[in-house]
């Protein structure tokens, strides 16, 4: 049964589509190592009651020689923000403790029309606010590399989950980095969509207003050819070629790529710089054209970001928690304190800041016609310890928020990136690069992802797991 857990989705899904395994054996795999492991991490915070149902049902469609859909049969997790019918819904809210959906978000009825069975739910942080998997409903999650260290947020425990194999893979979203940082400090995978690729209504607090311009949900998995897998479901459109292929990376030779690892905001570790010079150094020797660059514009977005969407959050955590603010957590109750020490923009600055995002983002896309290929640190550092709210870089000391510009920056711009492991730390913890693209180029992110994913080995099983791989 253990050798059923480090496989991966799209392994499984051709394997129970032949019928060399089944949905159940699959099912009570990730059951089994959910009961062996969730208790330290708190990852999946409310499991599905119907698995083994489900399971059972996966398995007589296939002795019917019913038409099975490309996840038939798979378990797959979902973010504690995305909503399940009929599976509560938190957002990690006392305000949403109870809270059951009626419905499907629209990318979680595309999951199960294909064929996956849902695991569970997965922890996140407070109303999705900040770079943990910290709230005051269900508590904190662990990272499976080491139990000290968060898992990074907001999709925290869908990364953790996935990385202790708990589950083959999932959904989770990102604003800020919440799908790339997690997939950075756990050592998985994760695809930050073009908005408006994969459905992103039916989560909360929803993609609406400001939030509109660089909030997505996309798919986190321990493998390349997962995130595409995942991704033509979510996005409802049939990728082809399969970017994952060897002639598909093989087309890549000759394209343009640029790296850099000072944005002009956040330093970045040794370690860190390491690891994006040898992802750069492995796409070189796949034949593309690699030079060391900052591309225009990038060192505006953390600014943007801040001007831009930081008083939406505001904003919607005073419209959700009025006349109820002692039941936000730490986090939500010193956002919403502290939200005024500083003057809010006023509406020509904001007007201006949007007029100037709109022409970077121009700017930007066009000096990728000739270079279509951003590879970038996810932020200044590896994992650090639960608690952390700034970290020192050289000579610099900086908020941890202010330390991952370089994923801000991307939403700020909307363009998809992709995050792979490519580097370990001296103290073994895994590093992760963004793979950037221009919009609605998700297939060739993910096309250049393989070709460092190939080279570095992918993800790695944590020393959580070691009696077990």
């Amino acid at each position: 049964m253990d050798e059923l857990l480090s496989w991966s989705a799209v392994d499984l899904a051709s394997s129970i589509r032949s019928g060399s395994i089944s949905p159940v054996e699959v099912a009570q795999a990730h059951l089994e190592c959910i009961a062996q492991f969730n208790h330290t991490l708190n990852a999946i915070v409310t499991p599905a009651p119907d698995i083994l149902e489900r399971a059972q049902e996966a398995e007589g469609a296939i002795r019917r020689g019913a038409q099975l859909g490309p996840l038939h049969g798979v378990p797959l997790t979902i973010k504690d923000t995305i909503e399940t019918a009929g599976l509560r819904t938190t957002s990690g809210s006392a305000m949403r403790a109870e809270f059951v959906p009626q419905s499907d978000a629209p990318v979680v009825a595309r999951l199960k029309a294909a064929g996956a069975i849902i695991l569970g739910k997965t922890n996140t942080a407070e109303m999705a606010m900040d770079y943990t998997a910290d709230n005051p409903v269900f508590g904190r999650t662990n990272n499976p590399c080491d139990l000290s260290l968060s898992p990074g947020g907001s999709s925290g425990g869908e990364a953790a989950a996935i990385a202790a194999h708990m589950s083959p893979g999932g959904i989770g979203s990102d604003l800020a980095g919440s799908i790339r940082i997690p997939a950075h400090f756990c050592g998985i995978a994760g695809l930050k969509p073009t908005v408006g690729r994969v459905p992103g209504a039916g989560q909360f607090p929803p993609s609406t207003g400001p939030y509109s311009l660089g909030a997505v949900i996309g798919p986190m998995a321990r493998s390349v050819s997962d995130l595409w897998l995942l991704f033509s479901v979510l996005s409802g459109v049939a990728i082809e070629p399969d970017p994952c292929s060897a002639e598909r990376r093989a087309a890549l030779a000759g394209t343009r790529v640029a790296f850099y690892t000072a944005d002009t905001v956040s330093p970045v570790t040794a370690e860190t710089r390491e690891a994006v010079e040898h992802a750069a150094q492995f796409l070189s020797e796949a034949g593309m054209i690699v030079d060391e660059v900052r591309p225009p514009g990038v060192e505006r977005g953390h600014d943007l970001w801040l001007r831009l969407l930081a008083r939406a959050s505001v904003v919607q955590l005073r419209n959700v928690y009025a006349g109820n603010e002692e039941k936000g957590g730490d986090f939500v109750r010193w956002r919403m304190a502290t939200a005024d020490d500083s003057p809010a923009l006023s509406l020509d600055e904001y007007i201006q800041s949007w007029l100037e995002r709109d022409r970077l983002r121009a700017q930007l896309i066009d000096w990728m016609a000739e270079t279509p290929i951003i590879v970038s640190p996810v932020g200044s550092t590896p994992a650090y310890k639960h608690g952390t709210l700034k970290v020192s870089i050289g000579d610099q000391t900086l908020s941890t928020f202010r330390a991952f510009s370089y994923a801000q920056t991307f939403n700020v711009f909307d363009l998809p990136v992709a995050v792979i492991r490519a580097g370990t730390t001296a103290a073994g913890l895994p590093i992760g690069v963004q793979i950037i693209g221009r919009p609605f180029t998700e297939q060739n992110i993910l096309a250049v992802a393989t070709i460092i994913e190939k080279a570095i080995g992918g993800s790695q099983p944590p020393p959580l797991l070691s009696d077990k791989f």
